[in-house]
């Protein structure tokens, strides 16, 4: 029977009346409730429904998220999660610093409560636009005594991020709406190439908390761009992601990182698929040009790594 770990369920609200949310069973099936009555399945894949209304999108297809995924497990992006995890590790070690908290890799489960500190025991790291939650189990796996949550809103998506990790959970929600989380509830907030809610990160980040921010640098994926006629990275890319966090987050650094990937044609159709290019290119000229690439394909991986503090 699917559950969500009561760590997570402590700092998740309800998004209809943002109040708190205990698990409740109904025969089979699992629910988090809220004293007000408000009631959200989970489903039996591990994940729950928490949107607040409709959405205008519904985010990545089954078969786009299979393929990802395979893209992924290759280890292709390998160096953003190992980015991730380090930056992520040093962050939590600055907000237990920061905080007086100590660091205990088996602490004790407290007993649920409506306050719950993002630090401490079990501190939370958040996923925002997590996809199949590859990254999010990176970053798990290098802070033993964290859990994690995964939100988006593809449900194919959120299949995968459930059982991405055992320490894991995920969540259907919109980025663009208030997020189900207590104020001040996350410890880490980690974002790759995934819209930014300024203000909606901040109220969910902890004040000693850090933002962990991915995106593409100029020569990300260069060998494609001309051979496949692909949009350019925006010369003003990290200009407008620290406009758009602007008045809530005060950057704190910044790292570049490269990887050269070898691909086959069909991690190449992936890839591109994975990008804004696939919603603005032909896609019968894309395939064409495609399959007149000679493999294997060399390409560049290029990405900078921002941190940011709450304002």
């Amino acid at each position: 029977m699917a559950s969500v770990d009561p760590e997570i369920v402590n700092r998740l609200r309800c998004p209809v009346c943002a109040g708190s949310l205990t698990s409740a069973t109904a025969g089979t099936a699992q629910a988090l409730r809220c004293p007000r009555g408000h009631s959200f399945d989970v489903a039996r894949q591990g994940y729950v429904n928490l949107l607040a209304g409709r959405t205008p999108h519904t985010g990545d297809s089954a078969t786009m998220v299979a393929a990802r995924a395979d893209f992924l497990a290759a280890g292709h992006y390998d160096v953003v999660s190992s980015a991730l995890a380090d930056a992520a590790a040093r962050a939590l070690a600055d907000h237990r610093r920061a905080t007086g908290t100590p660091t205990d890799p088996t602490p004790a489960r407290p007993t649920p409560t409506d306050t719950v500190p993002a630090g401490g025991a079990f501190p939370l790291v958040v996923e925002p636009g997590a996809g199949t939650g590859r990254h999010l189990a990176a970053v798990l796996a290098a802070l033993p005594d964290a859990v994690g949550l995964a939100l988006d809103v593809s449900k194919p998506a959120l299949r995968r991020a459930a059982r991405a990790h055992p320490r894991a959970g995920a969540a259907l929600a919109d980025t663009w709406q208030r997020l189900p989380l207590a104020d001040a509830s996350v410890a880490v907030l980690v974002n790759v190439f995934a819209p930014r809610n300024g203000a909606e990160f901040r109220r969910v980040l902890d004040p000693t908390g850090t933002l962990l921010v991915v995106t593409p640098v100029a020569d990300h994926l260069a060998e494609l761009v001309d051979a496949l006629d692909l949009l350019r990275v925006d010369p003003a890319k990290a200009e407008r992601v620290a406009g758009s966090l602007a008045g809530h987050f005060t950057g704190i650094g910044t790292t570049q990182h490269r990887a050269r990937l070898t691909l086959t044609r069909s991690e190449v159709e992936t890839l591109v698929g994975m990008g804004p290019s696939a919603w603005h290119t032909e896609p019968a000229r894309l395939a064409a040009r495609i399959a007149a690439l000679a493999e294997p394909v060399t390409v560049t991986a290029a990405v900078q790594l921002s941190r940011y503090r709450p304002a």
